[in-house]
């Protein structure tokens, strides 16, 4: 299972609502209606190929929602089971994360638990071939839909290891239900901790309240300061990123969000209780930070609770609504634009963080994590010093 596959489809913020709507015939602008029937028969007759009816339908759909926005899109049977793989944060299978490297298909890491790190699958391992077929490293999604599967069934996987390339090593794995946790944490060193968000899914909040919880008991019970690292985390489910937000605030807005229909009206509020009791928070953001990710940092930064470091976010200010069509489809429609706490669209302009640092490309050190470090540790001694 490919953990890149998956985020690439998952930029958008989920805000769980579905629509069920029936369709008015007088909403329905028929005359342009018509002209799509002119063109679609005119391609059906004069184009130079012959061109199958359900695929000009599929890319006159898919053009139609395209053109809307950048973050609407249609989704086919395929896209809408990784779109909810990606927000439900489990699926069944072997439990790998793959990637295609120099025209080979190559093991990032196996997931904690599953199947494959109990077999002992290892990163860095080569798969050549699924079930006895070659896999094409070309076609990533094939191999990863042919390692999914029903759980309890079995899957065959040819490795190759090391420089070993005659003797490939033949693993016999019995899918299961895989768990995705985007949620990472440790300690950096005595009383400050880090912790890793990943994407922004439906057990992202529950993850990270066992992770305090944890870095707390070995704290023996109270923290002096967190880094929140948020870098290269393009969003995810909504609810996800309202309830990290509330982990660290004691009341207040969260965000807040404004559409054409009802649903797509909201306003999120922080519920009483900072899991850190006032501890200070850095959370580190980059250009790659959007959507769910953009809520969190706003939040924070809007009610003063966290230190912002890094570079500009993205920049995604509006929320995608999932929509079930027939037959395993879906729409991904822009519903809503969002605000943060003070009111502010951060839609194409990102959050500036309150302490601007570039990463350099070449250094084998985190500057900002190591930056964000020694921000902490002053903020602590001056929270220490106060009467």
């Amino acid at each position: 299972m490919s953990i890149g596959v998956i985020l690439g489809l998952s930029l958008g913020v989920g805000s769980g609502v579905l629509a069920d709507r029936q369709i008015s015939d007088d909403s329905l602008p028929w005359e342009e209606a018509r002209l799509l029937a002119e063109v679609l028969e005119r391609v059906k007759r004069d184009y130079v190929e012959n061109v199958d009816d359900a695929e000009l339908i599929e890319a006159a759909i898919r053009g139609m929602v395209a053109d809307l926005d950048s973050h609407s899109a249609f989704l086919d049977s395929e896209e809408y089971e990784e779109i909810r793989i990606s927000t439900t944060g489990n699926y069944s299978g072997v439990g790998l994360e793959v990637s295609s490297e120099d025209g080979r298909v190559v093991v990032v890491a196996p997931i904690e638990d599953s199947p494959a790190e109990v077999a002992g699958i290892r990163a860095g391992d080569l798969i050549i071939s699924v079930d006895r077929m070659p896999v094409d490293p070309e076609n990533l999604n094939d191999t990863v839909a042919r390692l999914r599967g029903r759980s309890g069934t079995t899957v065959s996987l040819g490795v190759l290891r090391g420089d070993d390339s005659e003797n490939p090593l033949v693993f016999e794995l019995r899918r299961a239900r895989v768990e995705l946790h985007s949620v990472k944490a440790e300690m950096l060193e005595q009383g400050i901790a880090y912790v890793r968000i990943s994407h922004f899914s439906e057990t992202t909040g529950r993850d990270l309240y066992d992770a305090l919880e944890d870095l707390l008991a070995e704290a023996d019970g109270s923290l002096d300061g967190l880094v929140l690292d948020l870098r290269d985390n393009p969003g995810g489910v909504l609810d996800a990123a309202v309830e990290v937000s509330d982990a660290f605030l004691d009341a207040g807005i969260i965000v807040s969000a404004n559409g054409r229909v009802p649903d797509a009206r909201f306003r999120h509020e922080a519920t009483p209780g900072d899991l850190l009791e006032g501890a200070p928070v850095t959370v580190l953001v980059n250009s790659g930070s959007a959507s769910a990710s953009e809520i969190v940092a706003g939040a924070l930064q809007d009610h003063g609770r966290a230190q912002l470091l890094g570079t500009s976010t993205f920049g995604k200010g509006s929320v995608q609504t999932v929509v079930p069509l027939s037959e395993g489809r879906a729409i991904k429609l822009t519903t809503s634009r969002y605000y943060t706490p003070s009111g502010r669209s951060i839609h194409d302009l990102g959050i500036k963080p309150d302490v601007e640092l570039d990463q350099p490309e070449d250094d084998d050190d985190d500057s900002q994590l190591a930056a964000a470090l020694s921000g902490l540790k002053e903020r602590k001694s001056v929270r220490t010093a106060r009467p």
